[in-house]
């Protein structure tokens, strides 16, 4: 998937993103919670998923 893309998803909807990068798994409940409980965290959380590695 493209970058740029992925980094626009994770500004937008953050969950989408993690599990366009990673799938369903550990970092997207992580992301989800992180969600629930403020936006900012999971938007902090998946740009730091998306532009690693």
């Amino acid at each position: 998937m493209n970058k740029v893309v992925l980094i626009i998803l994770a500004l937008l909807l953050p969950p989408i993103a993690v599990f366009l990068k990673n799938g369903a798994g550990k970092d997207l409940i992580i992301n989800i919670v992180l969600c629930l409980i403020f936006f900012f965290p999971g938007m902090v959380h998946a740009l730091w998923l998306t532009t690693k590695s």
